[in-house]
């Protein structure tokens, strides 16, 4: 000890030292253990022996930690929190006298440490600094790994962003298990109760967070109350937006939150619900989605920002309150549609000559124009006739500043009879300059057509054709026949052994392929050469060179018969055509043969694919 204890105290980094001998065996277990501990559980990052206290980055984790843990936010772990920590962190719960000794513990070292019977963060550190000062290191990495830390102190990759696989033209929403969390998340920190979230409460929200997630235009894309504050429904509301719009970063926040301890579940993609693809909604008519997302576009100041505002309940008055640098290009709300609770997601596209690719992907699209300005339609017109007037998303014209004077339109047609001409509604009113919070009926009547797209299409189809439903139904018979074909193209065997490839492969053979057309040009020739043969008698017929002979009629029916205009041409070919039957027996037989040959081969061939 004498010569052991000045090296350590020199290097602090040296954990352990063991007395051993492998020529006696002594100690050789319990080197290999604290060598194995020193690398699965090293002090160097929690603890300085120098200060003899936690360093700052293993207090800033354990206090995260702690805040996690205290679901009831009062500042204080109580039996049934601490019995649930530990209970997710070594899977078994303490006994009330183990709990009971343990608060003592602390109660002993230091006064603020236990508070109405809860331990405190205070506590909780302390009992974590002895831990590590009686070398039981295991049992704070533990806790620490449990939340998604690293040998560095930092939260793993693997645990903030867990694999989640989008099919492209799918959404991603969250399910009801996550709204539960976020519900409970938010009462946990609605202290005063008033179903809003003050600044101080949204900060202590965000204490788990590495960095304030959420700036001052959230306040602007969500419903907010009288303050400012945002309320339950826009709080909700913010979080459906982030999951729709950037799904890794939800899965982020979702993790700092600490979704996949408290609710037990593997990761947060387990909160996550990835829709199916559009256009299988489409075939089947209906969708199980609950987020539908509008792209408003318009000319600048044509009132865009009025729309998306108006869907937050707020009218002209409080949108002049609005700082510039506050405004939002996003506004996110609920609507309901015959009954069905639907967030309508509404994006204010910049005025272009074009849209990109990824500003035309949405479920509806609102082109508003200004009614007091006579050049603002026309910019309407010009991006529904490039993007969407051969397209299935369906548009809704909006007037917006209907409260002003309308002026005329320079355009070639009014809206109203271009709606009518293109087959989509009749321009929709509206107008946010209203004392009380603005009409919501031009947001239930987007949400509908989103989530009802197909009755739209029809609409719209009928404008080049009077039978819609004609040109419906043979596309709908198209499909099923191209999806059909492929379906049957994917059960095909390529082995080349079994009976239903040698039959399938005999029938595309070069060998039958030729016989046939061999076939077909020798009876293709014979019926050549009869017609000519019937040709050159009908020129000798009018040429007189064929003498006509009377014949005695023994009924009515053959003197009819002679007594039409033609009647010795008939006869005559018709002796013909007995004279030369016998003649062509061989190619009738070989014709018969070769169809018998190819009905049977075929209905083989079905039967075996059916087995298939």
């Amino acid at each position: 000890m004498e010569t052991i204890l000045p090296i350590m105290n020199q290097y602090t980094e040296i954990e352990t030292c063991v007395e051993c001998s492998a020529k006696n065996l002594k100690n050789i277990s319990e080197l290999f253990y604290y060598a194995q501990k020193a690398v699965l559980h090293p002090t160097g990052p929690l603890y300085c022996p120098e200060e003899k206290e936690m360093k700052p980055a293993c207090i800033k984790a354990l206090t995260r930690i702690f805040k996690i843990s205290d679901q009831d936010n009062d500042g204080t772990l109580n039996d049934a929190e601490l019995n649930f920590f530990q209970r997710i962190c070594f899977n078994t719960p303490l006994a009330p006298q183990a709990l009971e000794d343990v608060k003592n513990v602390v109660r002993k070292h230091i006064s603020d440490g236990v508070a109405d019977s809860g331990l405190t963060l205070k506590g909780f550190l302390f009992l974590h600094t002895l831990f590590i000062q009686r070398g039981r290191h295991e049992t704070t990495w533990t806790v620490l790994r449990r939340f998604g830390y690293d040998d560095d102190l930092d939260l793993t990759p693997e645990y903030l962003f867990p694999l989640l696989k989008i099919p492209p033209d799918c959404t991603t929403e969250l399910n009801h298990h996550a709204y539960l969390f976020l519900q409970s998340t938010f009462d946990k920190h609605d202290l005063d109760r008033d179903c809003a979230l003050s600044p101080d409460e949204l900060k202590d929200l965000f204490k788990v967070f590495p960095y304030i997630p959420w700036g001052p235009d959230v306040n602007n894309t969500v419903c907010t109350n009288e303050r400012g504050w945002i309320t339950y429904q826009g709080f909700l509301s913010q979080w459906t937006l982030t999951t729709y719009l950037d799904v890794q970063r939800c899965l982020e926040y979702l993790g700092y939150l600490g979704y996949s301890i408290l609710t037990e579940q593997e990761s947060q993609a387990s909160a996550i619900t990835v829709t199916r693809d559009k256009k299988i909604d489409l075939q089947k008519k209906q969708t199980q989605r609950n987020v539908f997302r509008c792209n408003v576009i318009g000319m600048k100041n044509c009132g865009k920002s009025g729309v998306l505002q108006a869907l937050l309940g707020r009218n002209l008055m409080r949108q002049k309150k609005i700082r510039d640098d506050h405004k939002s290009y996003y506004a996110i709300n609920t609507v309901y549609v015959y009954g069905q609770e639907k967030y309508l997601l509404l994006h204010d596209i910049s005025e272009s000559e074009f849209l990109t690719e990824a500003e035309i992907i949405c479920d509806v699209v609102c082109l508003v124009y200004d009614v007091s300005n006579p050049k603002s339609f026309e910019y309407c017109a010009r991006i529904f006739k490039q993007h969407f007037m051969d397209s299935r998303i369906p548009c809704l014209i909006v007037a917006a500043k209907s409260d002003l004077h309308e002026v005329k339109q320079d355009y070639s047609i009014s809206p109203a009879d271009f709606c009518r001409k293109h087959k989509m509604p009749p321009p929709q009113a509206f107008t946010c300059n209203t004392a009380d919070a603005p009409s919501k009926d031009i947001f239930v009547k987007l949400t509908t057509m989103a989530m009802y797209p197909e009755d739209h299409y029809r609409d719209r189809l009928s404008r080049d054709t009077g039978n819609p439903d004609r040109i419906e139904n043979l596309r709908k018979i198209w499909v099923f026949l191209k999806t059909a074909f492929h379906a049957r193209l994917r059960c095909m065997c390529t082995c080349n052994r079994c009976t239903f490839c040698i039959c399938q492969n005999f029938l595309n053979s070069d060998l039958l392929q030729s016989v046939k057309n061999k076939i077909f040009t020798a009876v293709i020739n014979r019926l050549r050469a009869r017609v000519a043969e019937w040709g050159a008698m009908l020129l000798a017929d009018d040429e007189g060179s064929i003498t006509h002979q009377v014949h005695a009629v023994s009924s009515v029916e053959d003197s009819i018969f002679m007594e039409s205009s033609h009647g010795p041409l008939f006869l005559e070919a018709r002796h013909v055509t007995q004279a030369d039957l016998k003649s062509s027996t061989f190619w009738l037989r070989a014709s018969f043969g070769a169809t018998v040959f190819a009905v049977l081969g075929f209905a083989m061939y079905r039967a075996l694919l059916k087995q298939r």
